[in-house]
């Protein structure tokens, strides 16, 4: 399929370029020396991506470890409410540890395994990625350290604790709004000081080349099994798909499995408050261009042309910026980029939970809103939503400040 200039056949072969651009998007903005510790990672990433035994012991830990593939499942009662459109969810959320994360968790850290090092360093703002690279070095025998925002520890305490029972050591950020942004400044400067022994295992489709591609690529397993489990189950392929949308790791995998298909694809960004910039995170849809954490993408700014304070009920989206390929294909229209607010993720997260018994994340909790509007506006067709995470971490945070609706 060609769209826009774009042959989506061989999109895979093209993008990211071999400086990893997606367009004006991507590329390495980091120090020489940064620069150096990047290359040694793109080296090994292409030499053991093609390597038999490294797919294979991939495979493998996929089936027996994370329990993929994960299903998809119909809601049934859910759609009968709206009316005639069909609505399904990729079920991340039984992928082991609870979400996608886990999906380029282990490879990044089977590659670390590959490459020598000793320890894995992240950042992480809902605790999923943070949970996900602590299961993930607890299996190979790494250290592991994962730095969180303060205000995200108290909102996500069970996850703290999963990271710690798990053996890693979870470091607070104090600075700034003490939120993810903050985490990532806090793991790259210890990454700097220690990139000779540890690799930044990045959570998202984020940061200096190869990590947009490297993560996408390892997040292109919920994509591939969607697609063929939907045409399996309904003998067709959905009329839409939806996706929440923060640095974009859950979108980019699942948007991979049917970019070169005639679906209508739409990745939800966290409008949290409202419009006014500092109450929302939805850079995709009011951002400008800009470099930061060694990228050049979209992203939030403030009056100094700095990344600016953002805001969402749900951690995992609370960033000022998104994956350079998201950048690309919101600008070549192949993606829809719109929004949902606290409110309807919140009443998203309760319909789930008490007309089909899941309780989705919050960030999930988004796409799910945006389907369900989606699905009354279509009128007729179906709708395949990635279910990113489970709700488990957010049951506290969301009745003591949201109460029981």
């Amino acid at each position: 399929m060609i769209y826009n200039g774009i042959d989506f056949d061989t999109y895979f072969k093209n993008y990211p370029t071999e400086d990893g651009y997606f367009g004006k998007y991507g590329g390495v903005y980091v120090s020489d020396e940064l620069k150096a510790a990047m290359q040694e990672i793109t080296d090994a990433y292409f030499t053991i991506c093609k390597s038999r035994k490294f797919i294979a012991e991939l495979r493998r830990i996929r089936h027996e470890f994370q329990g993929r593939p994960t299903p998809i499942s119909h809601l049934d009662r859910l759609s009968e409410s709206i009316g005639n459109v069909q609505l399904y969810v990729k079920r991340e959320d039984l992928n082991h540890s609870g979400a996608h994360k886990l999906n380029h968790c282990m490879g990044e850290a089977l590659l670390a395994k590959y490459m020598g090092k000793k320890k894995v360093i992240a950042e992480t703002g809902a605790g999923q990625h943070g949970v996900a690279l602590a299961t993930a070095a607890a299996h190979f025998g790494l250290e592991c350290d994962i730095y969180m925002g303060s205000v995200d520890i108290k909102k996500q305490a069970p996850n703290v604790a999963r990271m710690k029972i798990l053996g890693a050591r979870v470091v607070e950020v104090t600075e700034g709004l003490q939120t993810l942004k903050e985490a990532v400044d806090a793991a790259f400067a210890a990454y700097a000081n220690e990139y000779k022994d540890a690799i930044y295992c990045i959570g998202s489709v984020l940061g200096p080349h190869p990590f947009p591609m490297m993560v996408r690529d390892f997040q292109q397993v919920v994509g591939i099994e969607a697609r063929d489990q939907f045409t399996s189950m309904t003998g067709e392929l959905p009329d839409a798909i939806v996706a929440c949308v923060g640095g974009g790791s859950n979108a980019a995998g699942f948007f991979s499995g049917f970019l070169n298909d005639p679906v209508d694809i739409y990745g939800i960004e966290p409008l949290g408050r409202g419009t006014k910039l500092g109450d929302h995170a939805a850079s995709l849809k009011y951002g400008e261009e800009g470099i930061m954490h060694g990228f050049n993408s979209i992203m939030l700014k403030d009056e100094k042309g700095e990344p600016a304070p953002v805001y969402s009920v749900a951690s995992g989206l609370d960033y000022p910026s998104s994956g350079p390929e998201h950048a690309f294909l919101r600008d070549i229209g192949r993606v829809k980029y719109d929004v949902i607010d606290d409110e309807e993720a919140i009443d998203a997260f309760f319909r789930l939970s008490r007309m089909e018994g899941i309780i989705p994340a919050i960030e999930s909790s988004h796409a799910v809103a945006y389907g369900i509007k989606l699905a009354k506006e279509m009128g007729k067709g179906s709708v395949l939503i990635n279910l990113s995470g489970r709700g488990d971490k957010d049951m506290d945070y969301v009745l003591e400040n949201f109460g029981l609706r």
